[in-house]
C-alpha cells in the first residue's frame, strides 16, 4: 500500500529509494508465505455484487465528502438487524480499496459491531474530484464544459477529510450508536486514525495496524531526505503555478500503487498529533517492518498518546504479513480492544474499575501463533492459504 515515509516526485529517485526499502530489515526472518500488497489485487467484486457469508448482512451507502460522493459498505450480523450497535469505521491504506477490508468487516460484524468501510475520493467505487479541461466561461451561473475526473492519486490531507465526513455519516446511521464509535486503520490509514482521534471527541477507541504515521523523509529509508523534500516542493510549486497536473490514474511510486500530490506527503506527520489522543489506542505492528521504522511511527505514537494504550508486536512478519499470515490474530486483538472500550457489558461494575491500561511501547514480540500455551496448535508455522480471502 505505501512506504510510510516521504515520497519523491522524481520517478528515478523514487525507484532508487524504494529499491532500498524492499531489502529486508537487518536480522529479519522470512515470513511463512510471500506477503501480498492489497493494493495490487484486481477483480474484486463491486459492493453491489458482493455476497457476504451466511449470517452477515451488508448494504451500501453514499457519503458526501466535500461535495464528492464516496461509496461505503456496512456489515452487521443478521441477528442484530435493527439494533443500535457499537460502530467501527474503516478505510484502506496506501493505494488500496475498501473491498480488501471485507474479511475484517465480516469478523467485526460477527463480533457484534456495525462495521463501515469506505473508499477515498478518486479510488475504488467512490467518485473523484473534477477539474475543468479548458477555461471557465466569463458569464456567471450554470454552464456546460468538459471536465477531467481526478483518480488514483494519494493526498493524505484529503483522505483525512474523507475520514472525518465518514465518521459524521456514521452518526446518522439508524443502527449506529453515535456514543460508541471506533476507528480501525492499517498502513497509511493507521496514521489517519491517530490524527482523527486527536481532533474528534466522538472517537471512543482506535486500532492502528502497521502504523505509518510520519511521511517526512529520513535515513536510511530515503538516502537523501533534503533532495526528496526539494523535489516535492518543486512539484507543489508546479501545481500551484498551473504548469503541471495531478498524477494520472495508474501512476506508481516505485512498486507502490498511487503517486503523491506535490509536497502533501512530506508534510504529513500525524505522529505529532499523538499527544492529543486520549481515546484508548491499540497498536499492532510487524516485527520485521521493512517500509519504515516502527520506532518513528507506531512505537513513537504509542509513547505519546495520553489514554489507555497497548502495543502488540507480531512476530516474524514484514509489513504485508498483517493482511495474510497474521490477519486473524490482528483482527482478533482489535475486536478484544473494541470489546473492552466500546461495549457496555465490557465496562467494569461500579467500584471494580481497573486502572487504565498503559502497556509498554517497546514490548517483546508476541509468541508465535500456536505457542501461546503448551497445547497450542503451531498453526502459524504452516503456510497460510490466502486463496479467495479477498472475495
Amino acid at each position: 500500500m505505501k512506504p510510510g515515509l516521504a515520497l519523491s516526485v522524481s520517478g528515478a529517485a523514487v525507484a532508487l529509494a524504494f529499491a532500498a526499502l524492499a531489502q529486508p530489515a537487518p536480522g529479519a526472518r522470512a515470513p511463512n508465505a510471500a506477503p501480498v500488497d492489497p493494493a495490487t489485487l484486481q477483480g474484486l467484486p463491486a459492493a453491489r455484487d458482493y455476497r457476504p457469508p451466511e449470517g452477515v448482512r451488508t448494504r451500501t451507502a453514499d457519503i458526501v465528502s466535500d461535495n464528492v460522493r464516496l461509496t461505503a459498505q456496512l456489515f452487521y450480523a443478521a441477528e442484530n438487524e435493527g439494533r443500535k450497535l457499537p460502530t467501527v469505521v474503516m478505510a484502506p491504506g496506501w493505494g488500496a480499496t475498501a473491498a480488501t477490508l471485507r474479511e475484517d468487516a465480516v469478523d467485526l460484524a460477527r463480533a457484534g459491531y456495525l462495521a463501515m468501510l469506505f473508499d477515498y475520493r478518486g479510488w475504488g467505487e467512490s467518485d473523484g474530484r473534477v477539474a475543468l479541461v479548458g477555461a471557465r466561461p466569463a458569464a456567471g451561473g450554470a454552464f456546460t464544459t468538459e471536465v477531467r475526473e481526478l483518480r488514483g492519486y494519494v493526498d493524505p490531507w484529503e483522505q483525512g477529510e474523507d475520514w472525518a465526513n465518514a465518521i459524521s455519516y456514521a452518526t446518522t446511521e439508524p443502527m449506529a450508536d453515535p456514543g460508541r464509535i471506533g476507528l480501525l486503520g492499517s498502513d497509511l490509514a493507521g496514521g489517519h486514525v491517530i490524527r482523527l482521534a486527536a481532533q474528534d471527541g466522538r472517537i471512543r477507541a482506535l486500532v492502528s495496524q502497521v502504523t505509518s504515521a510520519d511521511l517526512r523523509p529520513y535515513k536510511p529509508y530515503q538516502p537523501d531526505p533534503a533532495k526528496v523534500i526539494a523535489e516535492a516542493n518543486a512539484a507543489a510549486a508546479g501545481l500551484a503555478a498551473g504548469r503541471t497536473s495531478y498524477p494520472p490514474k495508474g501512476a506508481r511510486t516505485g512498486d507502490l500503487v498511487g503517486a503523491a500530490v506535490g509536497n502533501k506527503a512530506v508534510r504529513w506527520a500525524p505522529v505529532e498529533d499523538a499527544t492529543l489522543v486520549g481515546a484508548p489506542a491499540l497498536f499492532v505492528l510487524a516485527q520485521n517492518e521493512e517500509l519504515f521504522a516502527n520506532a518513528n511511527n507506531g512505537q513513537l505514537a504509542c509513547e505519546r498518546v495520553t489514554g489507555p494504550r497497548r502495543l502488540m508486536m507480531l512476530p516474524g512478519i514484514t509489513h504485508y504479513g498483517i493482511y495474510g499470515a497474521e490477519r486473524r490474530r490482528a483482527i482478533g486483538a482489535a475486536i478484544a480492544w473494541f470489546d473492552r472500550y466500546l461495549k457496555p457489558d465490557a465496562a467494569p461494575a461500579q467500584g471494580d474499575a481497573k486502572p487504565p491500561e498503559r502497556g509498554e511501547c517497546f514490548p517483546p514480540p508476541e509468541p508465535p501463533k500456536g505457542e501461546e500455551d503448551p497445547n497450542g496448535s503451531g498453526e502459524s508455522k504452516r503456510t497460510q492459504d490466502a486463496s479467495g480471502r479477498w472475495n
